[in-house]
């Protein structure tokens, strides 16, 4: 514990954005990193306590009270190497996660906590720009092969975790790019995709075989253009094989004016955007310029379609939410060290964006094919006596329209896409994600795992690398009969 009475000193710091004028001219990151002597500082408040509750918060377990500690002692390059311990890729979720750590904090019962997802970004940041991180090949090859089959968190990590076990790891992605939702998911304004780029290469280094275009599955299901590698050959021409797609199935919203253009899911509009910023050439994108956007669906998919709405030049953004409005200060006492319901507002939301809760949407309407306007009503949430459920129902004579040019759905994911996980023959658990547990993490189907959002469901980037990192530790063992890898 570097600082005693740091966290009795020092308030938090938060990391500064450009103006909002200003990052809505472009699509690259607009986060400012802590400055040494800000990190310094804020490392400082970390209290080092007995019980760690950020690091039990963390869904990889980072040793946050130690990195603290080095950061505070200007020890960066220790620093780097306990976040790489139990996080291949800091860069990350040093950008995208919500920080459940900071929620963990000790610091938090009736303060604000240390700012921990800052303090690990500007690690992960000053350890590229030292040029600190590189190739960690293997001393040996084990001279067996694994396939993993989706190239987002879960699976990078895991491929990273067993080529430096040194197992001959190929990874084969759908997409015409490696990253999967990292690529194409995720916004570059909150996640440059160079971060990814370095890491592939880096990857590639250490023995990694990347096989983008690759459609894995029956070929009558794979897209025009896309290779195509059936289950069969996988597991005949590999060792092992591990499913770390994501749950692609996004949830729908079935009511009259579905079929109307203009509404569209939210990773459909996201993907052509990423895409477009990538450097691809789309001939038909879905755009929001110059319409008047509503977008369905509070989470984080929701926040990126209004940041991209808004940086496309939308005439307005409405973003609607079923639920009731959360309170903007939990109570503390009741939730901590657990992650809180409490009003969340993100950067895209500063950007300019009209928000309403508990509205459930009715129907679409509109002319010649194309949707024109919403029609919703007000709902209220209430406790059925009988079986203790929160049930809603419709608030009498609060109906409304709204002009509505482009209808964004981003009302979360409910299963991976079927076809890869029938292909294989794997059982299913009652949400329709693999079947498979998190002790060794084989799924029914002979020599074939299962991790990330394909095994737990729609989750997060941070808890897609825990999965990755364990998964690998598991293949290793079924491949070796024990292993070094960490958990």
């Amino acid at each position: 514990m570097g600082k005693v009475t740091g966290f009795l000193e020092f308030e938090r710091i938060k990391e500064t954005y450009e103006a909002p004028k200003v990052r809505l001219q472009h699509w690259r990151e607009f986060v400012h990193t802590l400055t040494n002597d800000e990190a310094k500082q804020q490392g400082a408040r970390c209290m080092d306590c007995g019980i760690p509750f950020c690091t039990s918060g963390c869904p990889v377990n980072n040793i946050i009270p130690d990195w603290n500690d080095l950061v505070y002692r200007q020890d960066w390059r220790r620093a780097l190497d306990v976040l790489h311990s139990t996080n291949n890729f800091p860069e990350f979720t040093g950008r995208v996660c919500p920080a459940p750590c900071e929620a963990a904090c000790t610091l938090n019962i009736n303060d604000d906590p240390v700012g921990i997802k800052s303090i690990e970004h500007a690690i992960i940041d000053k350890g590229w720009e030292q040029g600190w991180v590189v190739p960690q090949p293997p001393a040996y090859k084990t001279g067996k092969t694994v396939a993993v089959v989706g190239s987002g968190p879960a699976g990078l990590a895991c491929a990273q975790q067993l080529a430096r076990a040194g197992h001959a790891v190929t990874v084969f992605e759908k997409s015409n790019r490696i990253g999967g939702l990292l690529r194409y998911g995720i916004p570059d304004f909150k996640l440059e995709k160079t971060h990814i780029d370095r890491r592939l290469a880096q990857m590639e280094a250490e023995g990694v075989e990347f096989r983008p275009s690759t459609y894995v599955g029956t070929p009558e299901h794979a897209e025009e253009g896309l290779h195509s590698r059936t289950p069969e050959s996988l597991q005949a021409e590999f060792d092992a094989v591990v499913l770390t797609g994501g749950a692609e199935t996004p949830r729908d919203l079935p009511v009259p004016g579905r079929e109307l253009n203009g509404v569209y899911f939210a990773m459909d509009f996201l993907r052509q955007q990423n895409k477009a910023t990538n450097g691809d050439r789309l001939s038909k994108q879905i755009t929001a310029k110059g319409k008047h956007v509503i977008v369905i669906g509070g989470g984080d998919t929701g926040s990126d379609c209004v940041g991209t709405s808004n940086r496309q030049g939308a005439a307005s953004v409405t973003q609607f939410e079923l639920m009731s409005k959360a309170p903007e200060v939990e109570d503390k006492a009741l939730t901590w060290p657990y992650w809180p319901i409490k009003l969340r507002s993100s950067s895209s939301h500063e950007e300019g964006c009209e928000r309403d809760w508990a509205i459930a949407t009715k129907s679409f309407e509109g002319k010649n094919g194309k949707v024109e306007k919403l029609i919703a009503a007000r709902i209220e949430w209430f406790k059925d006596k009988a079986t203790g459920q929160m049930k809603m129902r419709e608030v009498e004579g609060s109906q409304f329209e709204l002009q509505a040019d482009l209808v964004l759905l981003a009302m979360g994911f409910v299963s991976p896409v079927k076809n890869v996980l029938e292909a294989f023959g794997v059982d299913l658990d009652a949400r329709g994600n693999a079947h498979a547990n998190t002790d060794n993490y084989q799924t029914s189907a002979l020599k074939v795992f299962a991790a990330g959002d394909m095994r737990r469901g729609q989750s997060l980037v941070v808890w897609a690398i825990r999965e990755g990192r364990q998964c690998a530790r598991a293949v290793d063992e079924y491949l070796m009969g024990a292993s070094v890898l960490p958990r």
